[in-house]
C-alpha cells in the first residue's frame, strides 16, 4: 500500500507535533524511564520487542514504523503482516530489535501509535464491505481530541477502505474527509462537506435559503447537499430544495449534483413516518410482510433463533424501523424523490453508521450514496490496546509466562 507524497506528508506531520509535546521522558510511563536509566547506568542490552493486539484488527502500521525511526533511527523494525492485511487476535504485528535504553524510552509512544489506527481500519474495512455501492466522507474530526488523533483515524480509515477495495473491486469506500488536514488520505485536495444545522438555523430555519447561501458563496462548489431534517419536514424541505435545483436555478446543466442529507434525531420519526409505517415502507422494499419476518430476512433465520432474548432482534428492529435514520426513512426518502422525477439526486444518510448499523443497511440494500461518518472510530478505548513484550536480551529468548505465543 503505496502512500502519495501529500499523504506521506500528514504522517510527517504526526511526528512534528509528538515532538512539539515536550521532551520524550516527559511522555512515556515514569516505569519506562525509570528502566531505560538504570540499564544505562548497568549496561545496555540489545533487545527485541513484539508488539501485537488483543483483538482483530486490520494493520496500520506505518505511523509507528515512522515514530520508531525517528526516535530510534538504528532500531530495526520487521513486519509480519502487510499494511491493509486482516490479522487476527494474538498476532504478532512487528518486532523491534535495537538498545533497550532507546526503545524502552519510546515504549508508551509507539502503542500510542499502534492500536488506534489498526482498530479504525478494521471498523471502516467493515463498514466500507457492508455498503458497497455507497462513497463514505470521514466526519470523525469532532469527536477527536486534536490533530494528532485526527491523523491517526483518517490513517486508519485511508488502509480501511483501501482494503476493502482489494477484497471487492465494486466498493466505493472513503473517498473524502470533512479536514482539510487528512483530506489527502482520501485523494482530495482539500476538506469536503455540505452543510450543518448551525447554518440552517442562521437562515431562520430554512434549508432551502441556507442552500442557496452556500450556493452564491461557494460558488465553486461542484454539489449540493440539503441538510433537510431542521424542521422536521424531511420530504417536503427535500422536494423543495430539489425544485429549486432542478427547476429553478437549473444548476443540473452546470454540472452540478443534488443531493440531501438525512441526519433526523433519534427522538422522533421523521416526516410521513410512525413505527408501523416504517414496517410497512420497509417490508413492501423487501418484499417481505411482518417485522419480525423482515428481520430474519435481513439476518438470515438462523440468527433470529440464536437469539431468544432479542438483544440483538431489537437493536436490527430499530435500525431498520425506529426513529432518527432508519432504513424506513432512506427508502421513504428515495422514493419520495424519484416520484418526483429527481431520480439523480443523491441521499447522504449520517447519524451512527458505524459497522453493524452498516452491515444491516447493506443487508437490506439501502438506496444510499453516500455515509458521512465518524463512527469508524474504536466504540471503547479499551479495543486499541497495543501490547509490546521483549522476547530477546541480547539474542537469547525469554518472555513472561502466558506470552510465549510471540516467540
Amino acid at each position: 500500500m503505496t502512500l502519495s507524497a501529500a499523504q506521506s506528508e500528514i504522517l510527517d506531520r504526526l511526528i512534528t507535533l509528538v515532538d512539539a509535546a515536550g521532551p520524550i521522558a516527559a511522555q512515556t510511563d515514569k516505569y519506562f524511564t525509570n528502566t531505560a536509566r538504570i540499564v544505562a547506568a548497568h549496561g545496555d542490552a540489545e533487545v527485541t520487542f513484539a508488539v501485537f493486539m488483543r483483538r482483530r484488527v486490520v494493520a496500520a502500521l506505518e505511523p509507528v514504523i515512522r515514530l520508531v525511526n525517528h526516535f530510534v533511527p538504528d532500531a530495526k523494525v520487521t513486519r509480519f503482516v502487510a499494511e491493509g492485511e486482516v490479522v487476527p487476535s494474538e498476532h504478532k504485528l512487528i518486532e523491534i530489535t535495537g538498545s533497550m535504553k532507546k526503545l524502552s524510552e519510546i515504549e508508551t509512544l509507539l502503542l500510542q501509535k499502534t492500536g488506534f489506527p489498526c482498530v479504525a481500519a478494521n471498523n471502516a474495512y467493515e463498514m466500507c464491505r457492508a455498503i458497497p455501492s455507497a462513497g463514505f466522507m470521514d466526519m470523525h474530526a469532532r469527536h477527536g481530541s486534536g490533530a494528532e488523533m485526527n491523523i491517526l483515524a483518517a490513517y486508519g480509515a485511508k488502509v480501511g477502505s483501501e482494503a476493502a477495495r482489494a477484497a471487492n473491486a465494486k466498493v466505493k469506500g472513503f473517498i473524502g474527509s470533512s479536514q482539510d488536514l487528512t483530506a489527502p488520505f482520501f485523494g482530495a485536495g482539500q476538506g469536503m462537506g455540505t452543510m450543518p444545522h448551525a447554518l440552517v438555523g442562521y437562515a431562520g430555519g430554512d434549508v432551502l435559503k441556507a442552500m442557496q447561501l452556500f450556493h452564491e458563496t461557494l460558488p465553486e462548489a461542484k454539489s449540493l447537499i440539503a441538510l433537510v431534517d431542521y424542521t422536521g419536514h424531511e420530504i417536503a424541505d427535500a422536494l423543495r430544495c430539489a425544485d429549486w435545483f432542478y427547476k429553478e436555478a437549473k444548476l443540473d446543466k452546470a454540472g452540478k449534483t443534488f443531493g440531501i442529507r438525512l441526519d433526523t434525531h433519534g427522538g422522533r420519526f421523521a416526516e410521513g413516518l410512525d413505527y408501523e409505517k416504517s414496517v410497512e415502507v420497509v417490508g413492501d422494499w423487501l418484499k417481505v410482510k411482518g417485522e419480525y419476518s423482515i428481520v430474519e430476512k435481513v439476518l438470515g433465520g438462523h440468527t433470529v433463533q440464536l437469539d431468544p432474548s432479542n438483544i440483538l432482534i431489537d437493536k436490527v428492529r430499530r435500525i431498520l424501523f425506529g426513529k432518527g435514520v432508519s432504513l424506513a426513512v432512506i427508502i421513504h426518502a428515495r422514493q419520495a424523490l424519484d416520484a418526483a422525477g429527481y431520480k439523480s439526486a443523491q441521499i447522504v444518510g449520517s447519524s451512527g453508521f458505524d459497522p453493524q448499523k452498516c452491515q444491516i443497511m447493506g443487508a437490506a440494500g439501502a438506496p444510499l450514496d453516500m455515509v458521512g461518518t465518524g463512527s469508524f472510530l474504536p466504540a471503547t478505548l479499551t479495543e486499541t490496546y497495543a501490547t509490546a513484550d521483549i522476547i530477546k536480551y541480547d539474542g537469547v529468548s525469554r518472555v513472561k509466562t502466558g506470552r510465549e505465543f510471540l516467540l
